[in-house]
């Protein structure tokens, strides 16, 4: 019965334990795309900007100053997105360091935990010699007793034949 509780535990824990996985990696799995589109607009934006420079709609094909403004907001813009990509690899990182820690404990809580399970084992199983041991010499003080009980009832026995079949004196 123990056995089948401790299995059942077992399997209960490993199961929670793999869903917990699956979710920290679907966190990480959207964080990354979360990432991967931030840098896809970025190069959207970065198209833009160099489009930006190209356009000279001033006299004889020179940059206005409008020309130069938009091209420095589009500048801007780029900067601010790399800030915010920066901001999201950070916390991918910072995800990854708490997935790896929460690994290594979990390797070290399941090492502990069988570490723990052989010594209740082995604890287990010096106590069921023990009492295997203590079991026989019991039976073989139980036969010693019986022994002694039917020797003394057979020397009852032949004493009292003994003292039946004797002849008596006759009082005269």
């Amino acid at each position: 019965m123990r056995k089948f509780i401790f299995f059942t535990l077992f399997v209960l824990l490993s199961v929670g334990a793999h869903a917990q996985h699956n979710s920290d990696s679907l966190a990480y799995q959207l964080q990354r795309a979360k990432i991967n589109a931030m840098l896809a607009q970025r190069a959207e934006k970065f198209g833009q900007y160099d489009q930006s420079l190209a356009m000279h709609t001033g006299i004889f094909g020179l940059q206005t100053k409008k020309d130069i403004r938009r091209s420095n907001d589009i500048l801007m813009d780029i900067v601010k997105t790399d800030d915010d990509i920066y901001k999201q690899l950070k916390i991918l990182l910072d995800f990854r360091a708490f997935q790896q820690t929460q690994v290594q404990t979990h390797a070290r809580d399941v090492e502990e935990n069988t570490v723990g399970y052989m010594t209740a084992i082995n604890k287990l199983r010096n106590q069921v010699d023990q009492l295997k041991a203590a079991a026989q010499k019991q039976e073989e003080d139980e036969g010693k007793t019986i022994r002694s009980f039917i020797i003394a009832l057979a020397a009852m026995l032949v004493l009292l034949l003994f003292l039946l079949t004797r002849p008596r004196k006759a009082k005269a």
